[in-house]
């Protein structure tokens, strides 16, 4: 069954590896995304959460979501052990979040070669 890897990646310095590593393990297609968590947003944005500023001064200001359909679950587990051995442990604040979903329909992607 297919699977839908996101990852929110904290860290922008390690996007180039991380991808680098990803044609590596035979993950040939992602979609990038340019994110910000909420708490930046509410605290930049919405003149009631100003005070949480403070609080989110180490936080990073920017970080960009990875999207990827992947074949199986075990591409994903090559693919998480390459971005915890690129980006360090995903339980440490501040590394970013990765998360699977099984999708049952999946359209529109090239077949893999055999």
């Amino acid at each position: 069954m297919a699977i839908l890897m996101v990852f929110v990646l904290n860290r922008e310095e390690y996007l180039d590896e991380v991808l680098s590593g990803f044609l590596e393990i035979g993950i040939g297609g992602a979609t990038i995304i340019d994110s910000m968590g909420m708490g930046r947003v509410l605290s930049h944005d919405i003149p009631i959460f100003a005070g949480m500023r403070g609080a989110l001064s180490g936080g990073r200001p920017h970080n960009k979501s990875i999207f990827s359909v992947l074949p199986d679950r075990e591409t994903f587990q090559a693919a998480a052990e390459l971005i915890e051995d690129v980006c360090g442990k995903l339980e440490t604040e501040g590394t970013g979040i990765l998360f699977a979903l099984e999708l049952s329909d999946v359209r529109g992607l090239k077949p893999r070669p055999e």
